[in-house]
Formats: C-alpha cells, structure tokens, sequence
C-alpha cells in the first residue's frame, strides 16, 4: 500500500474515518502513496488540495476529495473490482442507508467517547449506549458472514475500524454477543483488514 503512485490518501493514522478508507484501498488491492497526517501540525500540501484540511483526502492526479463516504464510493467507481456494493440499485440503496446507520448510531457515539471536548458524562452515556446498541443487534451477525450481506462491502469498511476500537472506547462486549464477536474474530484475521492498520492501530490492540 506505500507504493508511490499518482494516487495519494493523506491519514489520520489514528481515525477511524482514515481507517475506513485505508480498508477499502487494502480490500481493491490499490497501490497509493500514504501520508500519515498530524492533525496538529496539518501539512501545507494538504491545505493546497483541501480547503477544510481534513483527513482522509484522496488525490488522484488533479482531483482531490475528502469526506470519508465520498472517498469510498469513488474508489468503489474507479477500481470496480472486486466489488464492494451491489450490482442492482435496491440492493446498493439499502447498503447506503446502513453506511448511514452506522455513522447515525454507532460512528456518532464512538466519536463522543474519543473526542476530549466531551465531558466525562457524555462520554460514560455514550460508551454505554453503544455497548447496548452493538450487544442488541449482535444475532444478525449470525445470518451473514458479512454485516447483512454474504459478501464483503463498504458497509463492513465502515463498521470494522469502529469495532476495532472497541478497547480504545472502553467497552467489552458482553458472551451474548458472540455473533458479532465471532464477525469481528473472523473479520480482523483477513488480509486486506491486516493489511489497512496502521502502526498507532496494532497498538491499539497490541499487535
């Protein structure tokens, strides 16, 4: 993935929406020149291409996009395979609207409980709202080896770093959600999802 190419992705290797990305570029097997980004100390390259300076930011030749779910959905055009959405529009209207959940509900809270701004009470509501929200819906885990889907796709690119992060959000998933604990067992162990962390993300569970 450090391959230097015309393609490069500027990220966070701390962020799960950088993360989300690097996942999709690993699972197309895409060569691309990553640059890790403090968000900090933002590189000027970056506020050249960016006007928000916001990572992840993908730059393929003259075109550079940013905001996460973009990023994704054009990788997905541009390197269709394999693919990661479905072939008919019904089907790739109800991943979208999960990509939407995920970020509603789950991406949400998990960014409440990471962001240092959040006070100690939101932070707490937060952390349990999602170790209930994941427990609860951990028997559709059982139906797919996918999220809802026997196929890998972006709905997993979004989902996985979240769940990855679980240790770093202090939550413990509880034995009744083996479904969703079996899903992240099989899921982490995958090249591509190997292949996507960055060093700062093995540490988070000390790889």
């Amino acid at each position: 993935m450090g391959a230097t190419n015309r393609l490069a992705c500027y990220s966070d290797p701390a962020d799960h929406y950088s993360h989300r990305v690097r996942l999709v570029l690993a699972e197309k097997g895409v060569s691309v020149q990553l640059i890790d980004v403090d968000p900090a100390h933002l590189p000027r390259k970056l506020a050249e291409v960016n006007p928000y300076g916001s990572v992840p930011t993908l730059v393929d030749r003259d075109l550079a996009l940013y905001e996460s779910t973009v990023v994704m959905e054009y990788l997905e055009e541009r390197y269709p395979h394999p693919p990661l959405m479905p072939v008919y529009p019904v089907a790739r209207g109800n991943s979208r609207l999960l990509m939407h959940r995920i970020q509603r509900d789950w991406c949400a809270l998990a960014d409440t409980v990471l962001d240092p701004r959040s006070s100690e009470a939101a932070r707490t509501e937060a952390r349990k709202a999602l170790r209930e929200s994941l427990t609860g819906v951990s028997p559709l885990f059982s139906e797919f080896a996918c999220f809802m889907s026997d196929e890998q796709s972006l709905v997993d690119c979004c989902l996985l770093p979240i769940l990855w992060r679980l240790p770093v959000l202090g939550i413990e998933l509880p034995r009744q959600a083996k479904p969703l604990l079996d899903y992240m067992e099989r899921q982490f162990a995958r090249e591509p999802f190997q292949a996507s962390l960055s060093s700062v993300e093995r540490e988070m569970r000390k790889l």
